[in-house]
């Protein structure tokens, strides 16, 4: 099925930020794992599967519109510290709700309702899980203190 180019255009560039969502926490992840915090990393790794199963959904959907994906991740931000890992992953969450609610609004606009639908389940997820834990744990910090924070995510 041809799609409308404005919205083919939109997911792909949705899927570029995707991309690198999943590089992000894919870095963060294995960054976790070697700083010895297996419950971050067992986290972070779960969001990290979740961000390549939105990739998956946009790239399928391009394809039925008959688009050309772009496979070039936007570039990531990756943090050195914990609290800066979780900050860089919580801003970039930030970024794709902002980016999947205009493309939920152009979806709109042009009648596009099942590409709509893919991208309202993308935002619930970003809102409700991602974005929401990663505040969770930048407000764990801050009331418990880094330290404890910490030894808190050992095995």
């Amino acid at each position: 099925m041809k799609g409308q180019a404005q919205v083919v255009d939109y997911l792909k560039e949705l899927l570029r930020g995707e991309l690198a969502a999943r590089d992000q926490y894919f870095l963060h992840s294995r960054m976790y794992a070697d700083f010895g915090l297996e419950k971050l990393y067992e986290r972070i790794n779960h969001e990290m599967e979740e961000e390549t199963q939105h990739a998956d959904a946009l790239l399928q959907r391009i394809l039925f519109l008959q688009g050309t994906p772009d496979m070039t991740p936007e570039p990531i931000n990756p943090g050195q510290t914990v609290p800066d890992m979780l900050r860089n992953d919580l801003a970039l969450e930030y970024k794709v709700r902002a980016a999947l609610a205009k493309g939920i609004e152009l979806c709109e606009q042009l009648a596009d309702y099942p590409t709509r639908d893919i991208l309202q389940a993308q935002l619930k997820d970003t809102e409700e899980d991602h974005a929401y834990w990663l505040e969770q744990q930048l407000g764990l910090i801050d009331r418990i203190g880094l330290q404890n924070y910490l030894q808190s995510q050992m095995s």
